[in-house]
């Protein structure tokens, strides 16, 4: 299958090498606004095409499906050009910046016989099944605590009066949509809809939240989520339970899982890194469902991809966190 991509970014670039170390999917074009970049991004990764125009990259005859890396708040728009001119989308999260742009693309992509997708890795891979398949064994939960809080360089140009797109309202920006997505879409996961939600951010100058508390009820635990942006956390994360605690390193990749027992004090390991890029587990996810046409797992994607908009949605609105392309 051919793909381009949209972007010439650093995640572009890992995903670009998933891409060759799955292979089933083989790099045909790539895109940038400027030519000079698309020609350099073409040569470096070995693709024979390279656009400057997204009209004429949708409407080309030499992909089958493209990778959307752009700048959040252009996900949506950029999405319905390719699924309108048939071709299955792979946008990285977050994937919109609200809801009902969610609804209308999957109305888009069934109308023209397509599928979309939310690169999100992390519920993918080797080492988030494991912790689902073991989830049992902490005994009933009582307590979660999930943290993806990594100190950005980019927020270093905001304080010198700077305003990169990652901290940007006019990019659909903020901690909770580029990081606190991670644990969010693991927690829905693993324990579905929560019966209530509510975020507490930290806003910064740009008026994004640089980082926040995420707080997810259900009905006999809390789940706590912390994101942030502007400073980092050398904390793990925890799924704590009356038998035993489920200790992730990384809730980025889901690399390093132990288990601690509650009375034995007994230590074990679940998973302890991965012999692949941890993209490649995407790709290999993404692959599956479009030549197997798996509805169910589609489906299941699909519905973690709502909540984790609606919740961040409804966390963002009731902060005032209002981006552009909702004015």
């Amino acid at each position: 299958m051919n793909i381009g991509t949209i972007s010439t970014s650093f995640i572009t670039d890992n995903f670009i090498e998933a891409l060759k170390e799955e292979g089933s999917f083989t790099l045909t074009a790539v895109y940038s606004r400027t030519e000079e970049k698309a020609a350099n991004f073409a040569e470096k990764h070995g693709a024979d095409h390279y656009f400057t125009d997204l009209e004429a990259m949708a409407n080309s005859e030499i992909i089958d499906c493209v990778y959307i890396a752009s700048p959040n708040s252009m996900h949506f728009e950029q999405t319905l050009l390719f699924l309108k001119n048939k071709k299955h989308v792979i946008c990285e999260k977050p994937i919109f910046s609200n809801k009902a742009e969610l609804v209308k693309a999957y109305e888009v992509a069934e109308a023209n016989n397509v599928y979309l997708f939310e690169a999100m890795r992390n519920i993918v891979t080797p080492g988030f099944q494991l912790l689902k398949d073991n989830l049992h064994k902490c005994g009933d939960i009582r307590s979660i605590v999930l943290n993806y809080s990594k100190y950005s360089s980019r927020y270093t140009k905001v304080l010198d009066g700077e305003e990169p797109n990652i901290f940007s309202l006019n990019f659909s920006g903020g901690a909770l949509v580029d990081l606190g997505v991670y644990p969010l879409s693991a927690a829905t996961s693993l324990f579905g809809t929560p019966i209530d939600t509510a975020y507490y951010p930290t806003k910064i100058s740009t008026g994004v939240d640089g980082s926040g508390t995420l707080i997810l009820t259900y009905p006999t635990f809390i789940c706590t989520i912390l994101c942030s942006k502007i400073s980092t956390s050398h904390n793990s994360s925890e799924i704590q339970g009356e038998k035993g605690t489920f200790v992730v390193d990384d809730m980025g990749d889901f690399a390093n899982i132990t288990f601690k027992d509650n009375h034995t004090v007994d230590e074990a390991t679940l998973i302890n890194g991965y012999s692949h890029h941890d993209m490649i587990y995407e790709v290999k996810s993404f692959i599956n469902i479009i030549k197997e046409h798996n509805q169910k797992k589609y489906e299941g994607l699909k519905e973690i991809s709502a909540t984790v908009l609606e919740i961040t949605e409804k966390g963002r609105k009731e902060n005032n966190i209002i981006y552009a392309v909702e004015k």
